[in-house]
């Protein structure tokens, strides 16, 4: 069962970010692998930073795209929020059932604290997602994509950050 657990993680390798390729028009765009590492150790170091539970917190961002490896990745624009979740526990719920019994239980947890987003930990994993997001906007747009079509992605970004310190380090970023 591992090894098909395995080989899920692997195919995030494969799964491009379909906000970048379709809205920027872009050949080669990151994968949802790439932005998952960026994401987690921003996660570690932000973390560390704020005095959060860092494992935690860097397990659920882990955690947070690793369904996108069988469901693929959907923009906003193609399926409702309702419907993307009950599509993503469903197939979560599938994913980890190839992990040992003392695992699935401990991990469907973190799965389910990070969709509610009410806890703490849960809402800076989801203002990282944004935060990581943001980073690579600007990658874009230092590699030339106009303004104009990075701004989407820059106001989502600035509209969904609420934590302070998050807050401070996109005060700049587009200036």
């Amino acid at each position: 069962m591992l090894e098909e657990f395995f080989k899920i993680i692997i195919n995030l390798k494969d799964i491009q970010r379909k906000g970048w390729k379709n809205k920027l028009a872009l050949e080669h765009v990151e994968s949802v692998a790439d932005h998952s590492y960026s994401m987690t150790l921003m996660a570690m170091i932000l973390s560390d930073l704020q005095g959060l539970d860092s494992t935690k917190i860097m397990k659920m961002s882990l955690l947070h795209d690793l369904v996108e490896s069988v469901v693929g990745d959907f923009t906003p624009e193609e399926i409702s929020k309702a419907k993307k979740h009950e599509l993503e526990n469903k197939e979560m719920k599938i994913i980890l059932s190839k992990l040992p019994n003392n695992l699935i239980n401990k991990y469907n947890d973190l799965w389910d604290e990070f969709q509610i987003q009410e806890s703490k930990e849960s809402i800076f994993v989801h203002e990282l997602d944004r935060l990581e997001m943001l980073y690579q906007a600007k990658k874009y747009l230092d590699n030339g994509i106009p303004r104009e079509k990075i701004q989407p992605f820059i106001d989502t970004g600035n509209n969904e950050i609420k934590n302070e310190k998050l807050r401070e380090l996109i005060s700049d970023l587009f200036q």
